[in-house]
């Protein structure tokens, strides 16, 4: 038996984003491009993306409701 979460048991507990700084100092790209769920022993996590990108950086985020 694994000691890791069932990612299609429950939500995940991050959203996985690609981030690309903008030009000259304006704000960056974010992309969803995937989710993370956090092991139940709290010392990692199951990532699954949907692409891998060439440029720019991987964010983990906490998966949070989105506000109106």
């Amino acid at each position: 038996m694994s000691d890791t979460s069932n990612a299609s048991s429950k939500a995940p507990t991050h959203i996985v984003y690609h981030v690309r700084d903008g030009a000259n100092g304006e704000k960056g790209f974010w992309t969803r491009i995937g989710a993370a769920w956090a092991h139940k022993d709290g010392k990692g996590f199951n990532v699954q993306v949907d692409c891998v990108p060439l440029d720019g950086r991987l964010s983990l985020r906490i998966a949070s409701e989105k506000k109106d």
